[in-house]
């Protein structure tokens, strides 16, 4: 079950994309762990596809089916709701189809009618990402979208805005502004801290700051907090520049527990 509440911010993390059965199922293991012991809602979020890459030979996935079954098992297994990525409208109901829990509306493509509808059509959770080239104000109308077609499961993420050409910048006031609609806000961390339009054709980033984003986001009030994470990010196939290794991942959320904490209490 998705939950937000004031107790405690709620995270959805995992690696970019499914890399494969075995190593998928091992972050879920360690991440269902560290938020039961911590006592934080967890969302588990892996892509099944990834189709926005810069370059042509950029791995994907490992096939639509293949990855979807991989989430399902987990959702079963572990417990846990998960949340991937859709990108074309006939992508929704066959995504829902497997029981995922949340559908993720990739920033580039936040403002496309018809897959913000299709989304809402499932009556499962829709996170629309904010776009790098809009303001917080705007979302509202992406939020709009879902919502008359009568789907109140709306979540919207700040995943940062774009400051040249290869720079991304957050603008911690999107937070305030973005909760005023009454919906649930997240803070994509790691996106946030991606450095695009390398001439590699291979995204680069600042996982050094990490920790820093995140604790200003929930400082800031967030509501939940988005990071993707793997074991090796030097090796991951994809996003592996601005990802968090695993093994960092519990003394943050030390980190950050109080900081909550304090932000309730005041």
């Amino acid at each position: 079950m998705i939950t937000f509440n004031a107790s405690n911010f709620t995270l959805l993390a995992g690696p970019c994309v499914i890399e494969g059965k075995e190593i998928t199922r091992s972050i879920a293991d360690t991440l269902c762990g560290l938020t039961a012991k911590y006592d934080i809602p967890f969302i588990f979020k892996a892509s099944y596809r990834k189709a926005n890459r810069s370059r042509y030979d950029s791995f994907t996935g490992i096939g639509d089916e293949k990855g979807l079954e991989i989430l399902a098992r987990i959702r079963e297994d572990f417990k846990v709701p998960v949340v991937t990525d859709i990108h074309q409208p006939s992508e929704a109901a066959m995504a829902a189809s497997y029981g995922i829990d949340m559908l993720q509306i990739p920033a580039f493509l936040c403002r496309q009618t018809d897959l913000l509808e299709a989304a809402a059509r499932t009556g499962k959770w829709v996170n629309i990402k904010k776009g790098q080239f809009l303001s917080p104000e705007s979302m509202k109308f992406a939020a709009e979208k879902v919502l008359h077609r009568g789907n109140e499961h709306v979540t919207l993420t700040e995943r940062g805005t774009q400051f040249g050409y290869s720079d991304l910048i957050i603008d911690f006031r999107s937070i305030p502004i973005m909760q005023s609609l009454h919906l649930p806000v997240i803070v994509d961390v790691t996106h946030s801290l991606q450095a695009p339009n390398q001439s590699s054709g291979v995204t680069g980033g600042h996982p050094e700051m990490i920790s820093t984003i995140a604790r200003a986001a929930v400082a800031a009030g967030t509501d939940a907090l988005f990071m993707e994470t793997h074991p090796e990010p030097a090796r991951a196939l994809s996003d592996g520049a601005n990802m968090l290794r695993l093994s960092l991942m519990e003394d943050l959320l030390r980190q950050l527990i109080p900081i909550r904490q304090a932000v309730r209490s005041l």
